[in-house]
Parts: C-alpha cells; sequence; structure tokens
C-alpha cells in the first residue's frame, strides 16, 4: 500500500474514531453527532493525505510527525472557530484530538507503506 493511501485510509478511520468520541460530551446533541463524525472524518482524510504526500518525498520520523501534528492543528483550528449554538467555542476538545490523529497518521505514514519508486 502506497504512503499517501495508508494516510488516507488510516485518517479516515481515525477521524471518525475522533468525531465519535464527542459523543461522551454533554454539550452535544445526538443530532449533530453524525455532522460531527462526518466533518472530522474530512479533517482525517486531508491530515491523512498531507502527511502520506510529505512521507512519499522526504524520510524522516520527526518531521513526518510534525507535519501531521501542524496540518492536523491547523484543520481543527478552524473548526473549533466556529462557535456553537450559544456562541461558546470548544478549542481544546476540538483541537487535541485533531492534533493526535496527525501525530499518529505522520507516524504511521513515514514507518509503513510502500516508499515512492524512482
Amino acid at each position: 500500500m502506497s504512503k499517501v493511501l495508508l494516510g488516507l485510509l488510516l485518517g479516515a478511520i481515525l477521524g471518525a474514531i475522533d468525531g465519535a468520541s464527542a459523543g461522551f460530551y454533554d454539550f452535544i446533541s445526538k443530532g449533530q453527532l453524525v455532522g460531527i463524525v462526518a466533518g472530522s472524518t474530512v479533517k482525517g482524510l486531508l491530515t491523512g493525505m498531507a502527511a502520506g504526500f510529505y512521507a512519499r518525498r522526504k524520510q524522516s520520523l520527526a518531521a513526518g510527525i510534525l507535519v501531521g501534528v501542524v496540518v492536523g492543528f491547523v484543520l481543527s483550528f478552524l473548526v473549533a472557530a466556529i462557535p456553537g449554538e450559544n456562541g461558546e467555542h470548544y478549542y481544546v476538545e476540538i483541537i487535541l484530538p485533531g492534533m493526535a490523529v496527525g501525530a499518529i497518521v505522520g507516524f504511521a505514514t513515514q514507518r509503513y507503506g510502500r516508499p515512492a519508486t524512482a
């Protein structure tokens, strides 16, 4: 499996798990959960794609993890900047799991997957 495909698959799976974990919070209604899971899956896909493309170009574990964390942070920050129903923001609840998904996907794409052929 190529590094980009690995990043996409792992990002989608971990993003969906990240979104589903929002059901544990009291301020999330069940009607919002489907949208949160879908949005987190898209964030995971984009993070995995970025980490996979970077892993295809460069072979550095630390830099690959950093790329995943930074992309996860930026995408999660954009989502967290949107206020909730009552006008509050949930930065910690959104950004930390997004960064964790980025770190895991960044690690996996550097460590595993078929390297690009010359």
